[in-house]
Parts: structure tokens; sequence; C-alpha cells
């Protein structure tokens, strides 16, 4: 199966018969953008990346929470592909915002699974990572439908959630956000974790040992594959970088990942934006 990486915590999965997009962040508004601006999708740069990295068979985009740099682009590649948006209400509400057709929305539960495919997908509660000065809205839902162009302060969190993907006999978990629900993955087993490390270089010594307790030592995983660690505010069609020192220091979160995973023996591979790796 190859995995695609667009950033953030965007992930495109290809087992050669059907595709799923795992949050849809394309279009990176400048910090500025996001302090006093409104945006829409950069539909020409969308499109490019759906032309370079072809999804024409694009069949589900499941939303992990709904700030912009998760769920901002959704409808249009929903609008553009067929694809269905799975999603909490206030993913729904994105969803209606962009005009995407009823039978394309499936608000989804946590604890169900849900069948793409050859894919079996299994959606569970998780928590946002600590508020930051750049969001401080954790738990509030986007009650309407939100029209673009926005306010990207207007995309609240509205839950978060993670995804347990069983393909065949090989088992990924996704967990976008640096936080944890103590027991959540009891009894769960991952050959690959993708995990959220956006606070990790700041959290103290405590905080990141339980973290590491609660996720890598619980599944178990052969590969670990960090998300969220690159700075949103920074296009696409840019050279990649670490978050802004504000929020993180992407090198001391790496070196604390790195140094856990090689206590444990479990390998560790930092994958680029726009690259693939097969799984």
């Amino acid at each position: 199966m190859k995995v695609t990486f667009f950033g953030t915590t965007t992930l495109l999965f290809d087992d050669g018969t059907d595709q799923i997009l795992f949050d849809c962040h394309f279009t990176r508004p400048s910090l500025m953008k996001y302090i006093s601006g409104s945006e829409g999708t950069d539909t020409a740069l969308a499109d490019e990346l759906m032309r370079l990295h072809p999804m024409d068979r694009l069949r589900a985009i499941f939303i992990s929470h709904t700030h912009h740099d998760h769920v901002m682009d959704a409808p249009y590649v929903a609008n553009q592909t067929g694809a269905v948006i799975y999603g909490s209400a206030s993913a729904m509400n994105v969803a209606k915002g962009g005009n995407v057709p009823e039978k394309q929305m499936i608000e989804f539960r946590a604890g169900e699974t849900y069948s793409v495919g050859e894919y079996q997908i299994k959606v569970i509660t998780s928590l946002h990572s600590k508020p930051t000065i750049l969001n401080n809205d954790l738990g509030e839902p986007i009650t309407e439908p939100l029209v673009q162009p926005a306010k990207l302060r207007d995309y609240k969190e509205g839950g978060s959630y993670d995804f347990i993907v069983t393909h065949n006999e090989k088992t990924v978990i996704i967990r976008p956000s640096f936080n944890y629900i103590e027991g959540q993955l009891d009894g769960y087993q991952a050959d690959v974790l993708f995990l959220g490390t956006a606070g990790l270089a700041k959290a103290d010594a405590e905080t990141e040992k339980k973290f590491f307790e609660e996720t890598i030592e619980k599944v178990s995983p052969k590969l670990v594959i960090p998300l969220h660690w690159d700075n949103f505010f920074s296009r696409l069609d840019q050279p990649a970088r670490g978050m802004i020192p504000l929020v993180e220091h992407t090198e001391e979160a790496f070196f604390k990942l790195a140094k856990y995973c090689e206590a444990h023996d479990v390998n560790l591979i930092v994958q680029i934006p726009r690259t693939s790796i097969e799984l």
C-alpha cells in the first residue's frame, strides 16, 4: 500500500484499487492570513497536487477534526472526485458550506467501523493537543455551514478523532495530535503508527513519558512516522520547514522521538511533504 504525505496530517492511502484521504489540507495560508484575513481553497494548487498524485480512485475523506489545517480543502476535493466526506457534525457543516452533495456526507460516530473497499476504518475519540496562542477553541463546534472564503479562526476544533485502519493483514493507527486518553489504545496493536508530535518538544518529562507509554508502548508498532511537525503556514510549493518556534521546536521533538524509538527498537522515519512510501 502506498501512502503519500501532504504535510500536517494529510495522508493519501492507495492500495492500487481504492484511495482514502485522512484529512485534507493543501492550501496553507500565511500566518498573517490566519490572524487577520479570510481565505478559500487554492484550487490551482489542489488541482496540481491531484494531477501529480492522481486521485482518480478517491473514495473517502476522513476528517480528524475541523481546524483549517485538517479540513479546509475537503469540500473542493470531494466535489472534484466524488469522494465521501466522513467526519463529525462540524465536518458536515464544512462540507455543506462547500456545497458537497448530501450523498457524499457521512457523519461518523466514535466506536464505529466503516468499510471502504478493502479498508476497515475504526473511528475512536481522541484529544487535541493542549491549547496554544494559535488555537484556544478546543471542544467548540462549527454550528452552521461554513462558506469560503472564511476566517481561519472560524474553523473550530469540533472534537478530535483517531483512526485505526486495517487493510488485509496490516494495521495502521493515525493519531494526529500530541495527546492521549489513558487506556484508549489498550488491546490494539499496529504495524505502523502515524503520530502527531506538535507539543512534544515543550512537554515536561512526565508528560513525555506518559505520552509514549499510551501510544508507542501500547501498540508496539514496527514503524513510527511523525505527523504535524511541519510549518503549515509555509506553502506546499515551497521547501518544507519545521513549525514556528512560537509553537514548537521541531528538531527537539524529533530528538525526543528518536531517542525513545532507539531505546525501544522501533523504526522511525520522517516523511517529507509530497513524498510517497510503500507500507
